[in-house]
Parts: structure tokens; C-alpha cells; sequence
């Protein structure tokens, strides 16, 4: 009996150990891209593809894996930013706060090339309902659903869900409604534009990774202008919440 339960904590300590040195990306992140992260910079990546993403799914990335597999978009970016853990302790608590903060949505500056002027990411932010409750692993939950004002598609109802834990912290939002646009025809349906973001910590690093993705309509002669006006869109939003900390 004792050499089974020396067995068992054996075990245990190398499936430990072999998580905590696992590399969280895969082959795909190469050694320029790789170096980019270590100096702390912004990383995007227009990966097209989830097969072609460059993390791999471990405990914190399974769930927006899975989410993000599960609708299989037409449309897909990484935006991905290393810190170190040193100095950065409270670094689940910021961004949680600026998850939080709905209508500091309505400062995010947008570049749009096809017009080649600056616009505000949203014209409005405005909180519609939020829950929070504590869960099971002792984590905090947060449900919002907002209206946001986004040109040309108007008014976005949108859905927000937050989950912080000890060590990591996720965050969806999606488009409740179709989006049309410039109210002409129909371009998105609903809860087909997504932006999922994970922090998590990896030994002595925070790893801040997104996913932006939207599945249109396949509309051949708009394509290059539809990917062009929701994935800037949605790589100017997650690469705000990374500088915003």
C-alpha cells in the first residue's frame, strides 16, 4: 500500500512538473515572433485560421479554444503581449477593472483606412444589466450585457463575461443582434463577432493572449472590405486593454 501511494504522489509530482515547464506556445510562434514577445512588445498575428494559431490549449487557453473551434470564423487574429510577473502583481486586478469599465469603451481611437481618418471604437458604452457572483473554484463572475454604438453598425447589444481567478482571468464579448452594414444589408449574425482574452500566469510571466474573430456572410465582392472593417475593429480593442495596463 505504501509503494502505491509513493507511486501516486510520484506521479503527480512529474505531471506538476511537466506543466509547469510546458512551453504555452507551439512551432507555429517563430523565432522573430518570439522575440518580439521577450521584449515585451504587442504581437498580431492574422492567423485566418484556428489551426493555424500559435498557442497551445492548456487549462487557461481551452475555454476560448474551444469557444472560438466551436464557431469556426471566416476571420481570425492573435494579439499577444508577455510581462514579467515582477512588478506586475496586481496585473489581474487592472485589467479586471478596465473589463469592467463599459463606458471607457468610448475612448478607444480608431484608424479607419479606407476613410483614412480617426473615429472613437464606440460612440456609446451603456451598461443595460450586470451580475456578479463567487464560484465554485472560489473565482469571481461577471455578466453584463450592454448596448455599444459602433458606425456603420449601429447599435451592437452585447453580451460580456468575465471570470477572474487566482492566477488568470477570462473575458468574452460578443454581438447579441445582426449587425448590418450602414443599414443596408445584413453582415453579422448574432453571437458571430467575438473577442476572447485570457491572462494567465507562466512561472515568471503573465501571458495576455486574444482572440478576435467574426464569421460574416459570404458576400464575395464586399470580402476584403468586411474583413478589413470588423478585424481592425477588433485588434484596435484588444491591443487597447493590453496598453490600457
Amino acid at each position: 500500500m505504501k509503494k502505491i501511494v509513493t507511486l501516486i504522489l510520484y506521479l503527480a509530482l512529474i505531471r506538476a512538473m511537466a506543466t509547469a515547464f510546458a512551453d504555452p506556445f507551439n512551432k507555429r510562434l517563430t523565432g522573430e515572433e518570439r522575440a518580439r514577445l521577450e521584449k515585451g512588445e504587442v504581437l498580431i498575428r492574422n492567423t485566418g485560421d484556428i489551426d493555424k494559431i500559435c498557442v497551445n490549449k492548456n487549462d487557461d487557453t481551452r475555454k476560448m479554444i474551444d469557444i472560438i473551434e466551436e464557431l469556426d470564423p471566416a476571420y481570425l487574429a492573435e494579439i499577444i503581449q508577455v510581462r514579467p510577473y515582477k512588478g506586475n502583481e496586481d496585473l489581474l486586478e487592472k485589467i479586471n477593472g478596465v473589463f469592467l469599465n463599459i463606458t471607457e469603451y468610448t475612448t478607444i481611437p480608431y484608424y479607419s483606412e479606407r476613410a483614412e481618418k480617426w473615429y472613437m471604437l464606440y460612440d456609446s458604452a451603456v451598461i443595460t444589466d450586470m451580475q456578479t457572483l463567487r464560484t465554485k473554484n472560489d473565482g469571481i463572475k461577471t455578466d453584463i450585457l450592454a448596448d455599444m454604438e459602433m458606425d456603420p453598425f449601429d447599435i451592437i447589444k452585447t453580451q460580456i463575461n468575465i471570470e477572474k481567478k487566482d492566477s488568470s482571468i477570462f473575458y468574452q464579448m460578443m454581438n447579441l443582434n445582426i449587425l448590418r452594414y450602414h443599414d443596408k444589408f445584413n453582415a453579422v449574425k448574432p453571437q458571430k463577432m467575438k473577442s476572447v482574452i485570457t491572462v494567465f500566469r507562466d512561472g515568471d510571466k503573465w501571458i495576455l493572449y486574444a482572440l478576435g474573430t467574426v464569421d460574416t456572410y459570404k458576400i464575395f465582392f464586399l470580402k476584403d472590405r468586411v474583413e478589413t472593417s470588423f478585424m481592425n475593429r477588433i485588434k484596435t480593442f484588444c491591443n487597447f486593454i493590453f496598453e490600457k495596463i
